[in-house]
């Protein structure tokens, strides 16, 4: 059971890290860019929201198959194919978590208007300056929301999991398939034992967030 939490909470750790990395400048430039394909870009970045997890899976396995060339690519650079390996889950993740994390931080740049990013402008800081040091604080209620809503949401992942990973022990059996297949096997009790762990789990995070959310908002109109 403890390798099964600690693979979970391996695997929502390694793809938020991942997600705030990649995903917190894409949602900026989603924000702020001028130019007229970016919605095409945000519909991209949205389409796990209304996709059936089984598609992404379908497609991410055919994409890194061995004998593909990105499987190939990448099998070569982590010295196994990825289907069915602990990286393989990270990557389905991302690519399935990605709509949750970057809406909130883009919705918290564009919240924050033009006035801060002008004046600092007016100081002749450069843009690179002014991303890290005006724009990702006055995000920082979308940073925390956008992580928070990732990490969980990997948590409670299950049909790119099962899809691109399958259960292999200490390798890809994560929570959500160790509950499937509990509920399988018809052994009720550890069913709801993880199904309960789960569930408390994410009230506590979607409180946690409300409530830090609420402080920041506190902290802002003082």
């Amino acid at each position: 059971m403890l390798e099964i939490v600690f693979l979970t909470l391996k695997l929502a750790f390694v793809s938020t890290v991942i997600l705030l990395i990649f995903g917190t400048p894409l949602a900026y430039w989603l924000a702020r860019s001028p130019v007229w394909w970016r919605e095409i870009i945000g519909a991209i970045v949205t389409l796990p929201l209304v996709l059936p997890a089984t598609v992404i899976g379908f497609y991410l396995l055919v994409f890194l198959a061995p004998n593909s060339p990105a499987g190939e690519v990448l099998g070569n650079l982590f010295g196994h194919p990825l289907p069915f390996h602990f990286e393989g889950l990270v990557l389905g993740s991302v690519i399935y978590s990605l709509p949750f994390v970057v809406q909130p931080i883009r919705i918290a740049f564009e919240a924050m208007g033009e006035l801060p990013l002008e004046a600092a402008a007016t100081l002749r800081s450069s843009p690179l300056n002014a991303f890290f040091t005006v724009a990702l604080p006055l995000a920082r209620s979308g940073l925390i929301t956008g992580g928070v809503l990732g990490f969980a949401h990997t948590i409670g992942e299950f049909g790119v999991v099962l899809m691109i990973g399958g259960s292999i022990p200490g390798e890809t059996r994560v929570l959500s398939i160790a509950i499937y297949e509990a509920v399988e096997n018809l052994e009720w009790s550890k069913a709801h034992i993880m199904a309960g762990g789960m569930l408390g789990f994410s009230f506590a995070v979607i409180l946690l967030m409300m409530l830090l959310n609420k402080t920041m908002d506190r902290s802002r109109n003082a």
